[in-house]
């Protein structure tokens, strides 16, 4: 028998061997399924709160913010994002990190060598971030008004803007203001 005669027979066993070895390690699982309303149920109205963070500043007001017509939803989750589209085009991205720190964020936005300046928004104290490789890019965070951080982050998909923070800034000032 040839290597490669020898090498096709060992890869045809593979399946079979795989099957035995699996029978052997089954084992039985006995219990009870769980029903609605029985123990080890998640008790969802514990996060009926869950992703408002997200709809704080509602799409259209973003959207004119950014110098947009419409700013579709693209993602909610751990962040939020909205492609704006019309006279500008743009990625906008808000980012809440429950348990982070303006000091840890700013650190590590210094370490990716982006600028930073310290600015106020609504009485409250936050730093803008650049890229410089990206003019037309710029970040804002601040506390969160219950914990953490927020960021908002405007990406231009066009030339920059005159000025690149006014867009996020106004974002946060809307968040920590409540959308109003």
């Amino acid at each position: 028998m040839t290597t490669r005669v020898r090498r096709l027979a060992a890869i045809a066993a593979l399946p079979a061997a795989a099957m035995i070895a699996l029978a052997g390690c089954s084992q039985e699982i006995s219990g009870t399924a769980t029903t609605p309303g029985s123990s080890g149920n998640v008790d969802t109205d514990k996060y009926d709160r869950l992703l408002l963070e997200c709809q704080v500043v509602p799409a259209q007001q973003i959207a004119t913010i950014v110098g947009g017509v419409t700013a579709q939803t693209t993602f909610n989750g751990a962040i939020c994002r909205w492609l704006v589209s019309g006279d500008v085009t743009a990625d906008v991205t808000l980012t809440w990190f429950e348990w982070g720190t303006m000091e840890v964020e700013k650190r590590t936005s210094q370490r990716l060598g982006y600028t930073t300046d310290n600015v106020t928004i609504a009485g409250a104290a936050a730093f803008t971030q650049r890229d410089p490789k990206r003019p037309g890019v710029c970040g804002v965070t601040a506390n969160s008004p219950s914990r953490g951080i927020i960021s908002w982050w405007v990406e231009p998909r066009g030339a920059a803007p005159a000025d690149p923070c006014q867009a996020p800034t106004k974002l946060m000032e809307l968040m920590l203001r409540g959308g109003q």
